[in-house]
This record gives structure tokens, C-alpha cells and sequence, in this order.
């Protein structure tokens, strides 16, 4: 098992494993299958994330950096979608950072939102609109290993879960994804008339 034959076989797992979750998420998706919404603690889905990420991201020889989550801070999703678009996040930013760098995923609040960010060392976003890589068999890099769907369908399925997917360049050291989401603890509270 720990020979080149299990090598082989772990690679395939785990590619079965990220087409999977991404196939699942994307018909879901499309299909309009009523979400399943719950509130869900950040610190419970981050950590959850963090275990099936933590696997690949040894088998790449990359470094994943995964701050301590506020607590008691939640999000009203539908976890196996939202999982699935933040596993495809986590994914590619596995794939562009090189060997031995360093992928983050971090957790706040922010006013209103609850934001999950992957920051990767890829680089940087090459020359053109970013917002062309979240369409459908958008490929920006050298690697042609995958379908360029991953960003199309996580911003689906972010988008289900009533939230926003976008990303922010730094030029020549990385990118940083951003999930943002509403925060259902907190409450507009009606404004009153003196």
C-alpha cells in the first residue's frame, strides 16, 4: 500500500472523490433540487473542510494554513452544496501552488456576511478579466488536467446558498477566492420612530 501501486491508487481516489463532489454539486445546481438549508457553526464546516483538504494537500507537498474560526459564528446553507464548492475552491488552489507552498482558509465576519477565503500561491491571475474564470471550460494555465468547470460550478453552488463567489489577484504571489455569505445571527433590527 505505501509502494507505487498505492500511490496510484490514492491519486485515483482522490480524483474520483473531487469529480464526484463537483458532478453532485453541479446537477444539484442545475436541476433546481430544493436546497436543504440547516445552520451550521463555521468552526464545525471549516473543520470538516480541513480534513478531506488536509489529505490532498500533503499529497502535493503543500502547506495548509487553516486559522482558528470565531466562535459561535454560524451560516444557514445547504452543506453538502456549500461543501462542494469550497472542497472544487480548495481543489485549484491545490493544483496552482507549487510544491511546498502554501494554501490558507481562513473564516470571519464581516458586518452582515460571513466570508470564507482560500488564498493559493499561484502566481497570480494572468492578464484578463478575472471574472472569465468562472466560465464553464475557462482555462487560464499551462495545466490542462481538468474540464475548467470547478469555478462555474462552485459559483453555483455559493450562489444557491443565497451568497457571492469572486476573487481578488496578487499579482505575482497568488489569488485570493472569496465566499461570502449572509449571516443569519444577525438581524436587522426595524428602526423606530421618535
Amino acid at each position: 500500500v505505501a509502494g507505487s501501486t498505492g500511490a496510484i491508487l490514492d491519486r485515483s481516489l482522490m480524483a474520483l472523490n473531487n469529480l464526484c463532489t463537483r458532478a453532485l454539486v453541479d446537477v444539484r445546481c442545475i436541476a433546481g433540487i430544493p436546497e436543504h438549508r440547516e445552520r451550521v457553526l463555521v468552526s464545525d464546516f471549516i473543520e470538516e473542510t480541513t480534513v478531506s483538504a488536509a489529505i490532498e494537500a500533503k499529497a502535493r507537498e503543500i502547506d495548509l494554513i487553516v486559522p482558528d474560526v470565531e466562535l459561535g459564528l454560524s451560516m444557514e446553507v445547504d452543506r453538502q452544496i456549500l461543501a462542494g464548492a469550497v472542497a472544487n475552491l480548495l481543489q485549484n488552489a491545490f493544483k496552482f501552488t507549487r510544491t511546498g507552498g502554501r494554501v490558507s482558509l481562513k473564516s470571519f465576519s464581516s458586518d452582515d456576511r460571513v466570508l470564507i477565503e482560500i488564498e493559493d500561491e499561484c502566481g497570480g491571475l494572468p492578464a484578463g478579466e478575472a471574472e472569465d474564470l468562472f466560465r464553464s471550460f475557462e482555462q487560464r494555465s499551462g495545466d490542462r488536467s481538468g474540464l475548467g468547470l470547478g469555478l462555474g460550478i462552485s459559483r453555483r453552488g455559493v450562489v444557491a446558498n443565497g451568497g457571492k463567489l469572486y476573487v481578488r489577484n496578487l499579482p505575482g504571489k497568488g489569488c485570493v477566492f472569496t465566499v461570502e455569505l449572509p449571516n443569519p445571527a444577525i438581524a436587522k433590527s426595524p428602526t423606530s420612530n421618535p
